[in-house]
């Protein structure tokens, strides 16, 4: 379901889980600098309290919002290279193991 072969962008700041797909694709403009509608990206959001997560992309014919929450891990969001940076490309097995819940970090 979430598409393959793609950059997978991960917010480096927990959002509100209320945002919807308005929100987060302003996020995605405002503070992330790209195309909340580009085919080749997925943006990843992270709950203030770290056990919900949502996955913002672009499927062609309309915006896809996927939620998530954990019952009894959390997320965790990866470590940005830069002071400041508003998000982290991260691998697409990262983003795996990310939406799995697990501790793997590898940032590219």
């Amino acid at each position: 379901m979430i598409p393959r072969g793609v950059e997978v962008f991960v917010a480096t700041e927990p959002v509100d889980m209320r945002f919807g797909f308005e929100r987060l694709g302003g996020i995605v403009r405002e503070r992330m600098r790209r195309e909340p509608r580009s085919k080749s990206a997925v943006f990843v959001f992270i709950g203030k309290r770290g056990h919900t997560l949502k996955v913002l992309w672009w499927d062609g014919t309309g915006t896809v919002l996927l939620y998530k929450r954990l019952d009894a891990s959390t997320f965790e969001i990866p470590k940005p290279r830069e002071a400041g940076a508003t998000s982290v490309v991260v691998s697409e097995a990262t983003f795996d193991a990310l939406f799995a819940g697990l501790r793997r970090q590898v940032v590219h």
